[in-house]
C-alpha cells in the first residue's frame, strides 16, 4: 500500500484511497515533528517541549513512549509502515523516501530547478519550480501552529516556500509570461502585505502588460502599509523600480530571454 505524508499545508496522512491521518492531537502532533526531521533523529527532550509546550508532565517519558507505540500500530495498520519508525539511543526517527514526503520532494524538486537554471534550461526550470510550488496546499503545518515549536518549524518551512515562488515568478516574467501571473501576485500581495518582492513583481508585471497605473498603485499601497506598520520607507530596489516606472525606463521591457522563448 502506497502512503505518503504531507506537512506542507496541514498534516495529511494519506493511504492509497483514503485519508488515514492519525486523530488524537498528541499523535498528529508527533507525526508532523518526526515528518519535519524525517529521516534525522529527533530526540526525546525536543519532543517533550514540542508536545507539551516546554511544560512536560513528570510522566512524559511514559507517555511519549506510549504515543509512538499507537503511531506505529497506527502505520501498521494503514500500510504496513510500523517499520520506519525506529527508537534510538536518543530519540525516534522516521524513515521515509522522497516520493512518501511532500517536503522531500518539494526540496529535489527545488533543487532541480536551480540545476537547470545555472545550466541556461529556463523551460526545465521552470517546469521544476511550478511542481514544486505546486506541493503547497496553504501555509505548512496548518493545523498545528499556536505552539512556539510549530510556530518556528512553520516559519522555516513557509520561507522555503516563499523563495520558489520569489523565483518561479522571476523566471516567469523573464519568459514575458506577464499577464498570466497578475492574477497569482495580487494573491500573494494581499497575503503578505509587507512582502517587498512581491510587490515588485506585481508592479513589474502590471507595466509589462500596460498597466501602468495599477503598477503605481501597488508601490503606494507598500509604501503607506510599511510606513503605517512599521515606520519605514521601502528599500532601495523597489523605489528605484517606483522611478522606472513612472518614466517608462526601456529597461523594464520583457529581457532577450522572453524573446527567444517566442
Amino acid at each position: 500500500m502506497t502512503v505518503q505524508f504531507q506537512i506542507l499545508g496541514p498534516l495529511e496522512v494519506r493511504g492509497s484511497i483514503r485519508s488515514i491521518t492519525p486523530q488524537p492531537a498528541k499523535i498528529r502532533s508527533l507525526t508532523a515533528l518526526l515528518c519535519v526531521k524525517a529521516g534525522a533523529v529527533v530526540s526525546r527532550d525536543f519532543l517533550f517541549d514540542a508536545l507539551w509546550a516546554g511544560n512536560p508532565p513528570r510522566t512524559a517519558r511514559t507517555a511519549l513512549q506510549v504515543y509512538v507505540s499507537k503511531l506505529r500500530k497506527h502505520l501498521d495498520e494503514h500500510g504496513g509502515f510500523a517499520d520506519r519508525l525506529v527508537t534510538r539511543p536518543h530519540g525516534y526517527a522516521l524513515e521515509l523516501e522522497t516520493v512518501e514526503l511532500d517536503l522531500r520532494q518539494f526540496e529535489s524538486l527545488a533543487g532541480r530547478a536551480k540545476a537547470a537554471q545555472a545550466a541556461g534550461h529556463a523551460d526545465e526550470a521552470l517546469s521544476c519550480w511550478q511542481a514544486a510550488c505546486g506541493l503547497w496546499r496553504g501555509p505548512a503545518l496548518a493545523d498545528l501552529r499556536g505552539q512556539s515549536v510549530f510556530d518556528n518549524l512553520a516559519r522555516q518551512l513557509d520561507e522555503k516556500r516563499i523563495d520558489a515562488l520569489e523565483q518561479r515568478i522571476a523566471l516567469e516574467l523573464d519568459l514575458g509570461r506577464n499577464s498570466g501571473v497578475v492574477s497569482e501576485l495580487y494573491g500573494l500581495v494581499a497575503e503578505y502585505p509587507l512582502w517587498e518582492n512581491v510587490h515588485a513583481q506585481l508592479m513589474l508585471a502590471l507595466y509589462r502588460s500596460g498597466r501602468v497605473a495599477e503598477a503605481l498603485q501597488v508601490y503606494h499601497k507598500i509604501r503607506d502599509a510599511l510606513v503605517r506598520e512599521l515606520g519605514l520607507e521601502p528599500g532601495e530596489r523597489i523605489q528605484r523600480l517606483h522611478r522606472a516606472v513612472l518614466v517608462r525606463d526601456p529597461q523594464l521591457d520583457p529581457r532577450p530571454l522572453a524573446a527567444r522563448a517566442a
